[in-house]
């Protein structure tokens, strides 16, 4: 009857030890699709960072082009636009370093999760130089129009309220999905850990 017992018991041990090890796995699969997800979500942002760079590098010349050359505006506003440009495009690759320098796949998810946190922090404080700089950048717009010529000053002003109404939507929809992401990217580190506490 003892024997049967040890018998029992130590098959069951066997089981228990299956059993962890089963989980082990399922845990080790279960870390790898969530970190996956992590590096695809966090690629997507990169991408549209890398774009909104490379758009931001192409306007500072197109800028000088077409409000100095084309349209005859002050040399101070076209300067002026370009450098934007570049504080624009500089914000934006100092923001993505959080993304690169993080290893989504091996790196040490409280590591991760901080900078993704900074990323979304930084991406949402920038609307606070942002909106005010774009406010500021369209109304001197709107003065140096009015200086060249005031009959057409209107036309002019109104196209660009019209454009910069457009780009506003299209830019908070593009802050609004980066902002969506990063906090994809936290939720899914906080349920692995989540996990792992159990």
């Amino acid at each position: 009857m003892e024997t049967m017992n040890d018998f029992e018991l130590d098959s069951m041990r066997q089981q228990m030890e299956t059993l962890k090890k089963k989980l082990e796995k399922q845990e080790i699969v279960n870390d790898r699709i969530i970190r996956q997800s992590m590096k695809k979500t966090a690629s997507s942002i990169s991408t549209r960072y890398y774009f909104i760079m490379a758009l931001g590098i192409l306007m500072v010349p197109y800028m000088y082009f077409v409000f100095y050359e084309h349209f005859g505006l002050s040399l101070a506003f076209s300067i002026a636009s370009g450098v934007f440009m570049l504080v624009c495009t500089g914000a934006t690759y100092y923001n993505s370093l959080n993304l690169s320098n993080s290893n989504m796949m091996r790196g040490n998810l409280l590591e991760v999760r901080r900078k993704m946190a900074r990323a979304k922090k930084f991406d949402a404080n920038w609307l606070f130089f942002g909106i005010p700089a774009v406010i500021v950048w369209l109304a001197w717009l709107g003065y140096e129009f009015y200086q060249k010529d005031g009959d057409t000053a209107l036309a002019m002003i109104i196209g660009a309220v019209i454009g910069g109404t457009i780009g506003a939507i299209i830019g908070f929809s593009i802050h609004f999905k980066t902002q969506r992401q990063y906090q994809e990217i936290i939720d899914q580190i906080e349920d692995l850990e989540d996990d792992g506490d159990r």
